[in-house]
């Protein structure tokens, strides 16, 4: 009976009429970022940090979220109206969703769309709220060890789950890591890597490095960008999918939302990597897998099922272990510790509300996405012929003045002028961003892990293998960093980032 007393607590704090309208104010941007192609729920959470800097924590929190998985929502409908996918995720619905606007069947595939994201958002509430407290538990008889360990086996997912070159994967995550090691040493209170700047003696800011990099280095990349998908679908016609639609989007649904929940739990996976298998799963199971790629309505529920589930799962090992699984989960982290809050299991303990609360709005903001959007199709429609070149110059100085907001220092601006630049130059280098960001969140906590689990040892390193929990992690981790340096791994890794690019 306790998981019905923990959602009883959660809908308390959920339905505080301040957390409802923070909640919708959430999903509202997240489905018109995903509406905008290019810009993407990554850079949005970055340059909207700052604003969360004054709510309570668990206000921050849920808006935060509802932006993350009201993106996965809107990224839908760009991919149908316009064949481009407002989010990377709905890469995979342009296939089939575009088809059928083409054919004047707009209408029902932002319906299937929408209601097998609710259906999907839905279930995966379920699973956190079932799972995350067991894993949790699990999580407080970690050492020091332990936590250094599993953060390894996050930081080589990353590379594992990213694409192109692993060297320069590892790169990333390096100078995540060394610029994350900035300012003045926990223990010994020595300065370093500052070059005698009083301004660096609390380390680099993460907000301005977050909002530069995939901010300030995402505007820049979109002005290269031009011309659009396939003109958007000035007509959508009826919304509601008919007996037979409905009756051919259920199967979908449920194996979408099956893979999803497992894939967004794994380090790196996330809602890309759930809509790419579960389109995939679908096309050959499918009884209409002739019409995938034509059309299929099975082709769009499955895939947006799919980045649901892994959007909201993602969230367990970032809430139950303080381990964030992807980017989205990095700038959660970072959010909840600009907000004074620990990362880690015993914020299940020490902020129940925040906890029970932030699952709880998780189906409250899917339903929400359902209930609003679809009835403003039209207004998306008339959004996404808004020229980028009248958007961009609002969205540098709503960054600059967001960030200066934080701290009242121009010294923050200059970072995020400097990190926006290095973005946008580390990209066209075919460097990937995720595992820098990943790199920098947990380069604090990873370094205080190892130094604890030292002093702990007398300065033995065998430590790591001498714990079971730790030891089989490390070697998870090995052989994770064995396996993708294989040559035909390593062949098609290069292949996907051709691709993506």
């Amino acid at each position: 009976m306790d998981i019905i007393a923990n959602l009883e607590l959660g809908f308390a704090s959920a339905f505080l009429p301040i957390n409802l309208a923070y909640c919708f104010l959430g999903v509202l941007l997240g489905t018109v970022i995903g509406v905008l192609p290019g810009i993407g729920p990554l850079a949005t959470m970055a340059m909207l940090l700052p604003l969360t800097f004054g709510l309570d924590p668990t206000t921050s929190l849920i808006m935060l979220a509802g932006i993350y998985y009201g993106s996965q929502y809107g990224g839908s409908t760009t991919a149908i109206l316009l064949n481009l996918p407002g989010e990377s995720s709905s890469a995979v619905t342009t296939i089939d969703g575009y088809q059928m606007a083409q054919r004047g069947r707009a209408g029902p595939a932002l319906a299937a769309a929408g209601l097998s994201s609710f259906f999907a958002g839905t279930v995966a509430t379920i699973i956190i709220a079932l799972i995350a407290r067991p894993l949790t538990a699990m999580a407080l008889s970690f050492g020091p060890a332990e936590y250094f360990s599993l953060m390894t086996v996050g930081l080589v997912s990353s590379i594992a789950l990213a694409s192109g070159s692993i060297l320069k994967a590892i790169a990333m995550i390096c100078l995540g890591l060394l610029l994350a090691l900035t300012g003045t040493d926990i223990y010994t209170g020595t300065p370093r890597f500052t070059f005698g700047s009083l301004d660096l003696l609390d380390g680099l800011d993460f907000v301005a490095i977050a909002v530069g990099m995939f901010g300030i280095g995402e505007i820049i990349r979109n002005l290269e960008v031009s011309g659009s998908g396939g003109g958007v679908i000035s007509s959508v016609g009826r919304l509601m999918p008919s007996k037979a639609d409905l009756l051919r989007i259920l199967g979908p649904s449920v194996r979408g939302t099956a893979v999803g929940s497992i894939l967004g739990v794994l380090p790196g996976g996330g809602a890309l990597l759930s809509s790419f298998v579960a389109y995939n799963i679908e096309k050959k199971v499918s009884g209409n897998s002739a019409e995938f790629g034509k059309g299929a309505i099975e082709g769009v529920a499955a895939p947006e099922s799919a980045n649901n589930a892994g959007a909201q799962t993602s969230f367990i090992p970032m809430l139950s272990l303080g381990i964030p699984s992807n980017a989205i989960m990095a700038m959660m982290i970072g959010a909840m510790v600009m907000q004074g809050i620990v990362p880690g299991p015993n914020v299940i303990t020490g902020h129940p509300d925040l906890f029970w609360g932030l699952i709880v709005s998780m189906w409250i903001g899917n339903a929400m996405l359902v209930i609003l959007n679809l009835p403003l199709v039209g207004i998306w429609v008339t959004l996404l012929r808004v020229p980028y070149d009248i958007l961009f110059p609002a969205i540098i100085a709503f960054c600059c003045i967001g960030v200066f907001s934080v701290d009242n220092s121009a010294f923050s601006v200059n970072i995020i002028i400097i990190a926006g630049l290095a973005g946008y130059f580390l990209v066209k280098l075919g460097c990937e961003l995720p595992p820098f960001i990943l790199g920098f969140i947990l380069g604090p906590m990873l370094e205080e892990h190892f130094r604890s689990a030292m002093l702990l040892s007398g300065g033995d390193p065998l430590v790591f293998v001498q714990r079971p929990i730790s030891a089989v992690l490390l070697v998870v981790a090995v052989i994770t960093l064995v396996v993708i340096s294989l040559p035909a791994v390593s062949k098609k890794r290069n292949e996907v980032f051709v691709e993506e690019t």
